[in-house]
């Protein structure tokens, strides 16, 4: 377990569950949506793609994200395990509805110096919506991935709930990173 992606939908909790890993692995840690948001107004780097591909080169790598279409494959083909953060919509929109709220309120900064307003929230691609609307179609792609011929090297570590994903993350210690 050294090339790690953590996969879900938008609030499942990936980017604590890779944070977590990052520390009890002392592997590096790279949010995907910092990487892929850099700049006012949600502007999207320009370099992105490069940027992933360089991370990606690396020896050991946590990503909180299936990646976005333009470096899904490559994530895919590179990462040696998954671990898909596979909860239900009942588990994830009270999350990422709190955390939005949270972020509107309070006005947190988040990628890129953005943040999420009120006005945001009427968009389609608002966090709240986008968990709503492609929940099913990202568990889908996930699932077709986790058993599709071209990652069958990839080890896939499937949580249908947050006590389980707990339970297992309190045996992951450095021992388990491996060279595999």
């Amino acid at each position: 377990m050294r090339r790690i992606l953590v996969a879900g939908i938008t609030g499942a909790g990936k980017s604590t569950m890779a944070r977590a890993l990052s520390t009890r692995l002392a592997v590096p840690y790279h949010e995907m949506d910092a990487l892929h948001f850099t700049g006012p107004g949600w502007a999207v780097d320009g370099e992105f793609a490069a940027r992933v591909e360089g991370i990606a080169s690396a020896p050991a790598w946590i990503f909180d994200s299936y990646g976005y279409p333009e470096v899904r494959d490559l994530l895919w083909e590179r990462a040696d395990t998954v671990v898909w953060l596979d909860y239900g919509r009942r588990i994830v929109m009270p999350r990422v509805l709190r955390r939005s709220l949270r972020r509107t309120l309070t006005r947190e900064r988040i990628f890129g110096g953005n943040r999420e307003t009120l006005a945001n929230w009427f968009r389609r691609d608002h966090p709240v919506w986008w968990a709503w609307a492609q929940h099913g179609a990202r568990r889908t792609d996930i699932h077709r991935r986790a058993h599709d011929p071209r990652f069958a090297l990839i080890r896939v570590i499937r949580f249908a709930a947050p006590q389980e994903a707990a339970r297992w993350l309190r045996t992951v210690g450095p021992e388990t990173v491996t060279d595999e």
